[in-house]
């Protein structure tokens, strides 16, 4: 059954060229999370551009996926041919909150 559903989440993604992954880390996955995700990102590896967004620098991934050696290979399709764009200072978010009080 989880098959079908992992099939027909990939045929719905077929039509799509870039997907968007927001706060990636921001809760753990499971081992099987982990690998599903996994499976997706090399499905779209070199077919799809792929925008994640996170708090995590990829030294921290391990902490998201579990298993260092998924993490590291995945990690390795998600940099190869990417641009890292990596933003430091304060929160947009919070600024914009402290400055509507």
């Amino acid at each position: 059954m989880e098959s079908l559903s992992i099939e027909r989440f990939k045929k719905k993604c077929h039509k799509y060229q870039l997907i968007i992954l927001d706060e990636m880390g921001y809760v753990p996955f499971s081992k099987t999370g982990s690998e599903l995700l996994f499976q997706l990102i090399s499905d779209w590896y070199e077919t799809k551009s792929i925008i994640i967004m996170s708090n995590l620098e990829f030294s921290q991934w391990n902490k998201v996926f579990i298993d260092p050696r998924l993490t590291a290979a995945l990690v390795d399709r998600l940099i190869h041919h990417a641009h890292i764009v990596s933003f430091t200072g304060e929160s947009y978010r919070l600024k914009n909150a402290l400055s509507n009080n």
